[in-house]
């Protein structure tokens, strides 16, 4: 290994969370999906992380880190980042050299169904990448490489290092498409999901009371997960193509019915349990009502936990603003995080 360049240095990137519309659930191996995924990369919902760095050339046998969320060490997070940079030794060897000083903070709550894991270890995975180019002097950035090195991390991260639209997970429907990184999707599709906004309902902040690796993990002995990844693999082609078309009720179909469904295995989980919480259903219901009852494109879904994501395009603003406001009293503290499609992550 040729170091070209200084042996010490500071990387910045902030890296947005993801809204899964097929969601990943279920995984194998060293953390390749079941079935095939695609999401929003978001825009406000985002982590930012520092990496200070110190390069050796005598390889180091333990991982050396310190770690600061918002400020404040936090043991168990420095734990599960020090497992994670020890298992990427064989893909990232740079590892094995490196000290490094991380601090990160979130724009929203962490491990509470908003992805946290998949905006902070894409967050991470750019920072090494960057450190990468910075000591042997590479020209670019392999992105499928950060993708790839986030993937093992968190499986959703996959995906938020792309802007826009991204897709993980082997399948017929895209092309490229990978179990070892997520590509990028825009082929052909109609650019109203390019301006689509994501509402953020906080029904909770609390953390979770059963992680998503957990969740995954329950997948193996789940009596209808042969069926899910079917169905997941078909619902991906049938939301492409309703993407490419503009077909907006077809979307919002599939989108819902992925949610629903996600929730649904984790009570037909052994043991089962419920991430949904009362205020959850009844935003459900309120969005459906007011969709029927004015003709408006306006969506919802769920990632593994109880606050909801509101879609719409953006020419539909001014209708969704008066259902927004009537749903604040759901929230907690009235809090709505407003996002929408974003570019992908960014360098500080």
């Amino acid at each position: 290994m040729e170091i070209e360049n200084s042996t010490s240095g500071q990387v910045k990137w902030r890296c947005p969370s993801n809204i899964a519309l097929v969601k990943y659930w279920g995984k194998y191996g060293r953390q390749y999906p079941s079935n095939p995924s695609i999401s929003f990369t978001l825009s406000e919902a985002h982590t930012t992380t520092s990496v200070s760095y110190e390069y050796s050339k005598e390889k180091l046998e333990d991982i050396h880190l310190t770690f600061k969320f918002e400020g404040e060490s936090k043991p168990a997070f420095e734990n599960k980042i020090k497992k994670f940079l020890d298992s990427i030794r064989d893909v990232y060897p740079l590892i094995s050299h490196l000290k490094l000083d991380i601090e990160s903070s979130n724009s929203f709550p962490h491990s509470s169904g908003i992805a946290s894991s998949a905006s902070s270890m894409a967050a991470l995975s750019m920072c090494l990448l960057s450190i990468q180019k910075e000591l042997l002097g590479e020209d670019n950035l392999d992105i499928n490489q950060a993708s790839n090195i986030a993937r093992l991390g968190s499986g959703s991260a996959s995906r938020s290092v792309y802007p826009e639209i991204a897709a993980w997970g082997q399948t017929e429907h895209v092309s490229d498409s990978s179990n070892d990184y997520a590509v990028e999707y825009t082929e052909s599709i109609d650019p109203i999901f390019k301006s689509f906004h994501d509402d953020i309902l906080i029904v909770s902040a609390d953390e979770k009371s059963v992680s998503s690796r957990a969740g995954h993990a329950l997948m193996e002995c789940n009596p209808y997960s042969a069926a899910r990844f079917q169905q997941a693999n078909d619902h991906l082609g049938i939301i492409i193509k309703a993407m490419k078309e503009g077909d907006l009720d077809t979307f919002g179909l599939i989108v819902e019915k992925e949610a629903l469904t996600l929730h649904a295995l984790m009570m037909a989980s052994e043991p089962p349990y419920i991430l949904l919480e009362p205020n959850t259903l009844n935003i459900i219901r309120e969005i459906q009502k007011f969709r029927s009852d004015n003709n408006v494109p306006v969506y919802f879904t769920l990632d593994a936990g109880p606050n909801i994501h509101m879609l719409y395009p953006h020419q539909y603003v001014t209708e969704v603003a008066t259902l927004k406001e009537s749903l604040r009293s759901y929230c907690v503290n009235g809090k709505i995080i407003e996002d929408k499609v974003g570019q992908g992550p960014i360098k500080l």
